[in-house]
């Protein structure tokens, strides 16, 4: 039998998300099986689970809005760097589509009420009771780290759902490397749309992301405080603490990954 609203929602309360929870969400919809309704049917059975008083929030990133010298599949002719930051038609929230998160998080994304922070890379979204907290805030400066959407999802002791995919998708582990206390930075550049319908380019320096050992350091987190594992339709689902994750996370990568 197809899977349904009501048995998603069935999935996700014995799994442990509830009425009230803010939920941080990475997913894949392929690995659900099939859905009656789809991806729709997927938000609408997360949005009956936890409630009008939850929230559920979803990377919106767009990390082809970068800097083309740094592009290598495909790399682009150097010829065409200048042309591309100067007519880029710039990240605008309610315009510009998300690019590589999933169906389920674009689904999200353009739900009725929802709202995007303002990050050209790497925003979110969210829908309920405290999107506007969690989205209203995201320095340029401060992408992953405590004035983003995962510092507020940390402050409101929210849980990240890990629906069909692994912890090199789980983005609150970037919060635990911005908490580091030496992070490597560097220099970084994207388009942004102005109020006039111009764009222009902006550059701006921050902690270089690192996900390459994030599937290691999940599977110790895994090991260290055991968390509830299920399926959901098809999908192998965690759902874990975010506040328990970065935490042990902060830890973990302070003795693990070497000092540069």
């Amino acid at each position: 039998m197809p899977h349904t609203v009501r048995s998603l929602s069935s999935d996700l309360r014995a799994l442990g998300v509830g009425p009230g929870d803010v939920v941080l969400l990475h997913s894949s919809a392929r690995s659900l099986g099939f859905v009656a309704g789809g991806s729709q049917a997927v938000v609408q059975a997360l949005l009956d689970v936890v409630g009008p008083e939850g929230t559920l929030v979803v990377p919106a990133h767009t990390p082809d809005n970068c800097d083309p010298a740094g592009w290598r599949n495909p790399p682009v002719p150097e010829a065409w760097w200048p042309l591309i930051r100067e007519q880029a038609p710039g990240f605008d929230p309610s315009r510009t589509p998300s690019r590589w998160m999933g169906v389920i998080a674009e689904t999200v994304r353009t739900w009725p009420g929802a709202l995007r922070s303002d990050h050209p890379q790497v925003s979110f979204a969210a829908l309920g009771r405290h999107a506007a907290d969690i989205t209203g805030e995201h320095r340029l400066d401060d992408a992953l780290g405590e004035r983003s959407p995962l510092g507020a999802v940390y402050r409101l002791e929210g849980k990240v759902l890990l629906l069909g995919c692994g912890h090199d998708s789980n983005t609150s582990l970037h919060l635990a490397e911005w908490r580091q206390e030496s992070p490597p930075r560097h220099a970084i550049g994207a388009s942004v749309r102005r109020p006039d319908g111009t764009s222009r380019w902006i550059t701006w320096t921050d902690v270089a992301e690192d996900e390459g050992d994030f599937e290691r350091l999940g599977a110790a987190f895994e090991a260290h405080v055991g968390l509830s594992a299920a399926l959901v339709g098809d999908a192998p689902a965690r759902l874990m603490s975010q506040r328990a994750l970065v935490d042990f996370a902060v830890t973990w990568l302070a003795a693990n990954r070497p000092v540069t």
